[in-house]
């Protein structure tokens, strides 16, 4: 599969020769010549350029990104995601490729017309009775116009930059290319899973680019937010919204990242940030979606107080186990439980027979444990969240990328909670905010039972076991299985086993039967506590038939 994937990369590159050609002699001018010769590409440089002085000084992750700079938005962006995976990218170009900025010059509205005219049509003024031809905002992949519909409605339209799409494609082909020869001719480079990473820069930048995921994101906000007084979320129009413009409601605010977003009359800096906090823990911990790039500039303060979001492109999703995985592991840190940490990230990553629990475990408590106990004010905690996934994958341990975003939002956060208030603890503000949860949506005996550690994992292996064991029946019944052990003594073994086997199922059973028993007590109902007695003396009596058993063997 990979040599079919690296042909059609080859083939896709092989007719945009000329972007190629261009990529590689900027590599080549900030000293990447010889690797360059090494992976079979040198034959595509048109001429043998020597390292500029700059590059001849500078360090290989500097080099990087000076020469990602130059080449532009796409691989500017590729920088930045990089910035992103301390799990999988070494920390000396972590910190280079947080330098890399998205900054663009907006183009002439005569240059975005004609994608706007290819979406609607010639009439498409009779849907927009006006459109400023002046941008109120720019990026590498879009711009945004105010416009007015022409049932009157204010609306902002947020058009994709003409030919930007083909220029991924060509850059993503180079991309792909560079990343399987590397990984091919040079052994080093598979330390860095380049390979991986375009993959996953690939899949982001394709929701990234079609308006209208942007704008079901959006109607998913606008619903989880409908009842909540103090955030706003605009309205998508998906009638009007196409693949390469979106079309959304106006919000009037002034953006967080200006000085005078906190200095309007009534806005009491404190709640603004208590509101916005509160909203994405409801996004992480309620909703199961959360917006994936809160920067200064995504929010607005409105003249009423209310907090407005914008730019939907990049939202991450948890499932209900990563969820939990989440809530159990901050609840871990904050108790400084670095044993139950390291199993929350073993529950979350692929099976990994390598893996030790014990040691990583030490890993975990020796990057974050002199941190415990100090606020926003000396320490990060998203910074120190994402520096664990590193010590995670020392551990052969890959982590779904939707943790990974969770935990470079929560480095946003932190940022724009240092625009207001400087001595803030996040952790002690999770965790309020999960025992809030817990009192008013979870008071029932059922639920805090279900929720209890113990139930959780018993769940987990009660869910698990069926297909566990249908793995290895099929595994053992398969002839292409060599066994690695011989047994002495098979018949000795066999009743030890049998012996074993029923008495772990008679303890499945029995704590089946005192959980059920004591969730019905709990309830406080006269009629179900014989019930529960009766389930209770059952129990009972399975132990004394376990034990007995037990002696008797």
């Amino acid at each position: 599969m990979s040599l079919i994937r690296t042909g059609q990369q080859i083939g896709r590159t092989i007719k945009n020769a000329s972007r190629m050609r261009v990529i590689l002699s900027v590599f080549a001018k900030h000293g990447f010549a010889n690797l360059l010769e090494r992976i079979n590409l040198g034959r595509f440089l048109i001429e043998r350029m020597a390292a500029t002085t700059d590059s001849e000084t500078a360090s290989l992750p500097e080099r990087v990104r000076m020469s990602f700079e130059e080449l532009g938005p796409t691989f500017v962006k590729f920088g930045q995601l990089m910035a992103s995976r301390p799990d999988l990218v070494p920390d000396d170009f972590i910190q280079e490729f947080a330098k890399l900025h998205d900054s663009v010059q907006a183009l002439e509205f005569d240059k975005i017309e004609p994608v706007i005219r290819d979406a609607y049509g010639d009439d498409y003024k009779e849907i927009f009775k006006t459109v400023d031809p002046k941008p109120v905002g720019a990026a590498s992949i879009a711009q945004v116009h105010r416009a007015t519909l022409s049932t009157g409605e204010k609306v902002v339209l947020k058009v994709q930059r003409p030919g930007i799409l083909q220029t991924i494609q060509d850059d993503l082909s180079v991309l792909f290319l560079l990343a399987e020869l590397l990984e091919t001719y040079i052994p080093e480079a598979k330390l860095f899973n380049v390979v991986e990473i375009v993959e996953e820069y690939q899949r982001s930048l394709l929701l990234e680019t079609n308006f209208v995921v942007e704008a079901n994101n959006i109607r998913k906000f606008h619903h989880n937010f409908q009842d909540s007084p103090k955030i706003k979320i605009p309205q998508a129009y998906l009638d009007l919204t196409r693949d390469k413009i979106l079309v959304m409601e106006a919000l009037d605010g002034v953006p967080l990242s200006s000085d005078l977003a906190l200095k309007q009359p009534g806005i009491d800096p404190d709640e603004v940030f208590r509101t916005g906090f509160s909203a994405y823990l409801k996004m992480v911990f309620v909703d199961g979606i959360f917006h994936g790039d809160l920067h200064a500039g995504n929010l607005l303060i409105l003249a009423d107080g209310k907090i407005g979001l914008l730019d939907f492109g990049v939202v991450g999703r948890l499932n209900r186990r990563t969820q939990s995985s989440v809530a159990h592991m901050l609840v871990a840190l904050s108790q400084e439980d670095y044993e139950r940490m390291a199993h929350e990230y073993l529950d979350l990553a692929p099976f990994n027979e390598s893996a030790n629990p014990d040691r990583l475990a030490r890993d975990l408590r020796n990057l974050m444990a002199p941190y415990f106990g100090l606020t926003m004010k000396e320490v990060n905690l998203g910074k120190i969240l994402l520096s664990s996934t590193s010590v995670a994958a020392k551990h052969k341990l890959i982590l779904p990328s939707e943790l990974l975003l969770f935990f470079k939002s929560l480095v946003g956060i932190e940022s724009l909670g240092r625009r207001i208030k400087q001595d803030f603890d996040v952790l002690a503000q999770v965790n309020q905010f999960a025992a809030e949860l817990v009192q008013t949506k979870l008071t029932t005996p059922s639920k805090i039972l279900e929720n209890s550690l113990l139930l959780r994992e018993t769940q987990t292996l009660l869910a698990q076991l069926p297909r566990q064991l249908l793995h290895t029946i099929r595994k053992i019944n398969s002839p292409e299985v060599e066994w690695r052990f011989s047994i002495q003594e098979s018949a000795s073994l066999r009743q030890t086993l049998a012996l074993s086997f029923n008495l772990l199922f008679l303890g499945v059973v029995i704590a089946a039967l005192i959980l059920s028993a004591a969730i019905i007590f709990s309830g406080g109902q006269p009629r179900q506590e014989g019930v529960a007695l009766v389930l209770a003396s059952i129990a009972g009596g399975l132990a004394l038939i376990a034990f007995f058993n037990y002696i008797r063997k």
